[in-house]
């Protein structure tokens, strides 16, 4: 064989590995691919219950397009702090792994440190996590990593007071 077409041979089967390991990680991209928190669309949630270490659950109803806080005698809540906390439904999942895979009093879930329900889908809140600005969330029996940004709030808290 000349050296011209072994050369040309080699560089064929180096594309050609390059084009393996190419669809292989694609296709692993792919089976690891996290989407959202839930598959609840923010905009349609209209009951939102917010429990919070040493406080009363929260109860919110979505009337007319505006948030009221149902508790008691109805009062109208912030719209903006509510709609944040509707929008953790769609928040992005960084990982999501079994529950089993953890002590759950170890990473805050045993008690949660806060639970958010979403129209009857429960979502609680643990500890922050030691690799990045992140809170651990168990969605039924799997445990998620999702941005710090998402861990719940009291609707009543100023913007101002979280920075």
């Amino acid at each position: 064989m000349k050296r011209a077409a072994r050369q040309r041979l080699l560089l064929l089967f180096a594309v050609l590995a390059l084009l393996v390991l190419a669809g292989w990680q694609l296709q692993r991209d792919a089976r690891n691919q996290t989407g959202p928190l839930t598959s609840i669309d923010p905009a349609s949630v209209t009951h939102i219950t917010l429990t919070l270490p040493g406080a009363p659950a929260m109860h919110y109803a979505k009337r007319d397009g505006h948030w009221w806080r149902t508790d008691g005698t109805p009062a109208r809540a912030n719209d903006a702090r509510l709609g944040d906390l509707a929008d953790t439904a769609a928040a992005h999942v960084l990982s999501w792994r079994p529950s089993s895979d953890f002590e759950l009093a170890k990473i805050g879930l045993a008690p949660p440190k806060a639970a958010l329900d979403l129209d009857g889908q429960t979502l609680e809140f643990g500890e922050s996590s030691v690799t990045g600005p992140q809170h651990y969330v168990r969605v039924g029996q799997r445990v998620a990593l999702v941005s710090a940004r998402y861990m719940p709030r009291s609707p009543a808290t100023r913007t101002t007071e979280l920075h």
